[in-house]
């Protein structure tokens, strides 16, 4: 990361660029206008741009900087910053254009920002950032937004033309006179602003965040960098610093920062302080005072080092700002589109580059928070992954969503569409007469939906007369012989659909009425068609209920409807009453629950009255059923169960229908096709140790409910297979040891441990019983209890559950025959048991006492003195045997030997072995008036002692003969050999003549003549040769005799002989410049005289060549060959008795250049 470049504080627009820098003056003040000095050479604009901007709100403002390219070697970079780090690169469009340009003459990039139709959300600090390998330099400047001058609005024809209307220029747009008016009214709002500053530049600095909240001023940084500006005195000579502080300094975060500045007087102390707080010295803040440079070094920054800075020297101090700046976080995976449908889940996924990175989510221009109060949206983050949830998809959620992060934005449209069945051909209304056919015909888009059809709301059923046809999209009712009793409205309800067809059949007959004078009111209500029962209608919700009643009498009569009490007067809406010639219609549109009650209607005329009353009942899709809930597992099956849904719809609930998933996935799968009347279900094929979800919907005649909530997630697991290999490994008079293996299947489910159950011959002990419960058990596994039961008849052996594989029963009856089994527990329950083939008598069984003895202790027994004794012998016996040792017939001493018995096995035990400890150990092994005896031979040996008068018997040549006694202590062991050496009085060294001498006598030879030998001997048995050896008393000494040598004849032999090559020359190919020799051997006597020759010309003394002669073995070395030493060399030696040649040819090869090739 290249090092910040302090920014220097702009004097104006015709500042001097950084090519002509002056040195500095002395006394210049902090804030001077001054200041070209501070300007360095790593400087990288020529112009930066002004301090301060003014913009009119509406109209187009440009910011222009340059940066010089002749230093640099590459092309730099530049970024546009608003605040501390929203990079305005991401918002570039139509309201942010960027444009870059680059003069070859000059090589000056010129960089703009265009802010199009300024608004006053663009004021604030703005940055422009320009970078190039290993430098870097920065600039701030601030752009405030004004509202127009009420001078310019003074046309008012112009205020109503449209900014954006091109040729349609000259039409009127009287938004813009709200616009103009909104303006003049904020413009009245912000005179108080003067106020406020007047208010600030004298309020104490505690109360500026109050101010500044009361007023409306969000930006509070550069509200005290305006406030400093107004506060700022005239430029005075500074008497304690040379050389200040920078304006600014820009660092990333995690990066080292350096503030240095000078001071008059080396000796002066500083002090740093940070926001007012004084600085300690510590690793992150470094302090150093070089001369008359203080530098204040911040390592690893981070965000809460983003502060203002200041360094105090007595009363005077000079500050700057430091900006830290975050690495922006970039979106690696973008958000893709959906389209659903009403009711769907939607999941929008987006990667980030860092963990942990704030995500702000956005709908169009409204920012998306988790409401506490509602539960639609969703916020998810998993690492790098962060995802926004919209549980239901609605109508309302159509449109464009952002994600936004500080370095970079996605976006993903959500088009949302209802789920409707469309209507190709709706039914007709029909009017036939009597014996006629009348046909209802429908078509709708999906052939594969199917439906009910009713009559005045209730449904019809097939019959002789009348059918009912699904052929594709098209569905029929088909009525033959029409009857009087077959007019009125028929409905057709697709299944699944809250939508409904009707149409009317009317019955047209001729008739011949005979009407009185004055004939009383009467009402004809039709109980035979629409009604389920006595005056009872039936209508489902969302249907239309139309009730047409013949009324006769004579005057026509008045017709009331009423609901209850209150009479129903509407002729139109959604309840209303229509009225014919002898025809009263009570019609409802989309029936709704509400509807449902006692109707009654009244006739009257002067003849009479006539009443009747009505039951309209209305029937809907169920409530969803409520509390589902697993109440057991299996290894690929789960048991549910649900209440019925608290409302039926008016309908009895035909069934329902089941739906599981995986948790966490968001895809639901179908269990039932056809509805299930039970409440209770067992859900199969599923996969054991995976969590699983269900929900239910509850059906009935109308239509399917809505899913219930989901239950709370389960886990198929099963119980293990029974334990294998159940044996009986010992029987006493109260215990039964058991033995078993594991079970062959264990599962997801793990095994906690197994359950040992006992029963007496007779008892409950079938081997499928075990589920039948009187002893409760309560175990617990990782703090959730398990609840288990025995069989009817069984006894519990153990109080906790046994992790071996193997126990013990203890305190059974003596005599009795006892049935054992053991049962396997895991998470999911008890395995089935493990049983014996036949129970067991509790009966010590006598066995005779038998003693195994090891195989190596049927030899004798030997160890070295001071060795540890630990000899086990196993036996076995029942009762449990008595065990005794004996020693060459009488009990062992305790204090010598020490014996330890167990129930199977006798253990001798000596700590340290001597001598004495040798003998015959017996153990006898006693079961009442039976025994066994075992013999142990028991030997404890160490080194002999050495051989006794050893001797020299005898010498004659070179010999001398040896005779000794055996060593009086052989060390409890036989003497297997002798070690012999022998001394020259004269050297006092000792060598080795034999090993191993098995006889008490030796004859050593090969003396040497003149020399007096002195001869000790070793004895030696299984530990090893004696300590102290056997000296003889008298020496052997091998005298001189008379010895005459006889030279054979000697001969010379001749051995001159004329030179001859043994070994040629050989033909060499070699590579130019790459030193190399040839070589040859030859012999002859006299020493031969060697000549190198190169095409037959003598080498001379050419540095070049290097010759050399080793024992006959000639070799000539040419230093770097060229392609001139190529040719025939050879070799000729010669001397007085001839002479012989060999030659070789050597080619010199040049190099090939492989950048060439």
């Amino acid at each position: 990361m290249p090092e910040p470049v302090p920014e220097v504080k702009p004097e104006g627009e015709d500042a001097p660029p950084a090519d002509g820098d002056a040195p500095p003056a002395d006394g210049d003040s902090d804030d001077g206008g001054d200041e070209p000095q501070s300007t360095e050479l790593t400087g990288l604009f020529v112009e930066k741009p002004p301090s301060n901007v003014v913009a009119v709100a509406g109209s187009d403002v440009t910011v222009v900087a340059k940066v010089d390219s002749t230093t640099l070697t590459r092309k730099p970079t530049m970024k546009w910053l608003k605040g501390k780090w929203m990079d305005l690169g991401s918002k570039a469009g139509k309201h942010f254009q960027f444009k870059e340009t680059y003069d070859r003459n000059t090589k000056i990039y010129t960089y703009e920002m265009k802010i199009v139709k300024a608004v006053p959300g663009d004021a604030g600090g703005y940055r422009c950032e320009v970078t190039a390998k290993d430098k870097c330099d920065s600039s701030t400047f601030e752009v405030s937004v004004e509202a127009a001058h009420q001078e310019e609005q003074a046309d008012i024809l112009s205020a109503f033309k449209r900014a954006d209307a091109g040729e349609d220029e000259g039409e009127l747009d009287f938004s813009a006179l709200l616009k103009a008016t909104k303006k003049k009214k904020k413009a009245e709002k912000q005179e108080p602003e003067i106020d406020v500053w007047e208010l600030l530049k004298s309020a104490h600095p505690s109360e500026y965040e109050k101010i500044a909240f009361k007023y409306g001023i969000t930006d509070l940084r550069g509200m005290l960098k305006r406030l400093k500006k107004m506060k700022e005195q005239p430029v005075k000579h500074s008497e304690a610093f040379l050389k200040r502080l920078e304006s600014c300094y820009t660092v990333d975060k995690g990066k080292k920062i350096v503030m240095s500045c000078e001071v008059l007087d080396p000796n002066a102390q500083v002090k740093w302080l940070k926001n007012g707080q004084e600085i300690k010295p510590s690793a992150k803040y470094v302090m150093e005072a070089n001369g008359n440079v203080r530098t204040l070094t911040i390592n690893k920054t981070n965000l809460a080092d983003d502060a203002a800075y200041e360094c105090v020297v007595g009363e005077d101090k000079c500050s700057t700002e430091v900006y830290v700046k975050e690495p922006p976080v970039t979106i690696t995976k973008l958000m893709d589109d959906y389209h659903v449908v009403v009711g769907e889940r939607v999941e929008f996924e987006i990667e980030v580059s860092e963990e942990g990175a704030h995500v702000m989510w956005c709908f169009e221009d409204q920012e998306l928070h988790k409401d506490k109060e509602s539960s639609k949206y969703r916020f998810k983050k998993d690492g790098k992954k962060h995802t926004f949830i919209i549980l239901e998809a609605t109508l309302d959620d159509i449109g464009m969503y952002h994600a936004w992060t500080n370095g970079g934005h996605t976006k993903g449209e959500l088009e949302v569409e209802e789920k409707e069945l469309e209507v190709l051909q709706d039914i007709a209304d029909l009017t036939v007469r009597a014996t006629e056919q009348a046909m209802f015909k429908c078509e709708v888009s999906d052939d594969k939906v199917t439906g009910k059809w009713y009559k005045d709301g209730v449904e019809v059923l097939p019959s002789e007369r009348i059918k009912m046809t699904h052929i594709g999209r098209f569905h029929r009712l088909l009525i033959e012989d029409v009857k009087p009793e077959d007019a009125g409205d028929y409905t057709f309800v697709p299944d699944g659909y809250a939508l409904s067809l009707s149409a009317k059949l009317n019955f047209l007959e001729i008739k011949i009425d005979y009407v009185p004078r004055q004939d009383p009111p009467k009402i004809h209500l039709d109980t035979t068609g629409n009604m389920v029962s006595q005056n009872t209608i039936i209508v489902v919700a969302g249907n239309k209920l139309r009730l047409d009643v013949e009324i006769t009498g004579e005057p026509a009569p008045t017709v009331v409807w009423s609901k209850g009490d209150k009479p129903i007067t509407e002729t139109e809406g959604r309840v209303r009453v229509e009225s014919r010639k002898d025809l009263s219609c009570f019609v409802i549109e989309g029936a709704e629950r509400d509807d449902e009650g006692n109707y009654s209607i009244c006739v009257t005329n002067p003849a009479g009255e006539d009443k009747a009353m009505l039951l309209v009942k209305i029937v809907d899709v169920p409530d969803p059923p409520e509390n589902v809930k697993c109440t057991g597992v299996g290894e690929d099956c789960a048991t549910i169960i649900w209440e019925p849904p608290k409302f039926d719809g008016g309908a009895p609930i035909k069934g329902y229908l089941m739906e599981r998933k995986k948790k966490g996935s968001s895809r639901w799968t179908k269990l039932n096709f056809d509805v299930y009347e039970s409440t209770t279900y067992e859900a199969k094929r599923m996969i054991e140790g995976v969590l699983y979800e269900m929900r239910v919907f509850a059906v009935n005649s109308i239509g399917m409910s809505q899913p219930s909530l989901n239950s709370k997630p389960f886990m198929p697991i099963a119980p293990t297979s029974e334990p294998t290999r159940l044996t009986v490994h010992d029987v006493t008079d109260s215990t039964c040891s058991l033995k078993w293996l594991a079970p062959e299947k264990i599962g997801a489910g793990g095994l906690d441990g197994y359950i040992i159950e006992y029963c007496k011959e007779g008892g409950n002990n079938n081997r499928f019983l075990y589920l039948m419960s009187k002893y409760t058990i309560l175990i617990k596994r990782d703090n959730q209890s398990l609840l288990f039961f025995s069989g009817t008849d069984w006894v519990q052996a153990n109080t906790d559950i046994c992790e071996r594989q193997g126990f013990v029963v203890r305190d059974l009856p003596v005599g009795e025959k006892i049935n054992f089994r053991v049962i396997a527990v895991n998470i999911a329950g008890r395995s089935p048991p493990a049983t014996l083939a036949q129970p067991v008598t509790i009966r010590e069984i006598v066995e005779h006492p038998k003693i195994r003895l090891p195989r190596e202790l049927r030899t004798k027994y030997i160890r070295r003195v001071g060795e540890k004794i630990n000899l086990t012998i196993p036996f076995q016996g029942k009762p449990r045997p008595v065990a005794t040792w004996y020693k060459d017939g009488k009990p062992i001493d305790p204090k010598m030997v020490n014996a330890h018995t167990s129930h199977v096995e006798s253990i001798l035990f000596i700590r340290s072995a001597e001598r004495d400890h040798s003998g015959t150990y017996e153990l006898v092994l006693q079961i009442e008036n039976m025994e066994d005896r075992a013999t142990i031979n028991i030997r404890i040996i160490e080194k002999p002692g050495p051989p006794q008068k050893v001797r020299v018997t005898d010498v004659w040549g070179f010999n001398a003969a040896l005779e000794w006694d055996p060593p009086k202590d052989d060390g409890n062991s036989e003497i297997t050999g002798y070690c012999i050496q022998k001394a020259d009085m004269k050297t006092k060294e000792w060598f080795t003549v034999y090993d191993h001498n098995r006889r008490t006598n030796c004859t050593v030879s090969d003396l040497v003549m003149g020399n007096e030998y002195s001869f000790r001997v070793y004895s030696e048995n299984l530990c090893g040769l004696s300590e102290d050896p056997g000296l003889s008393k008298n020496t052997a000494v091998i005298s001189k005799s008379a010895l005459e040598h006889k030279r054979n004849p000697y001969k010379e032999k001749d051995m001159t002989c004329a030179p001859k090559f043994t070994q040629p020359l050989v033909d060499r190919t070699v590579v130019a410049g790459y030193s190399m020799a040839i070589s040859c051997a030859v012999r002859g006597f006299p020493k031969p005289k060697i000549v190198w020759m190169k095409n037959k010309m003598i080498i001379g003394e050419d540095p070049k060549y290097l010759m050399q002669n080793n024992q006959g073995v000639l070799t000539l070395n040419i230093r770097k060959p060229s392609t001139f030493d190529g040719g025939k060399y050879s070799c000729m030696a010669v001397n007085e008795l001839g002479k012989d040649e060999v030659e070789c040819k050597l080619d010199v090869k040049v190099a090939a250049d492989p950048e060439k090739q």
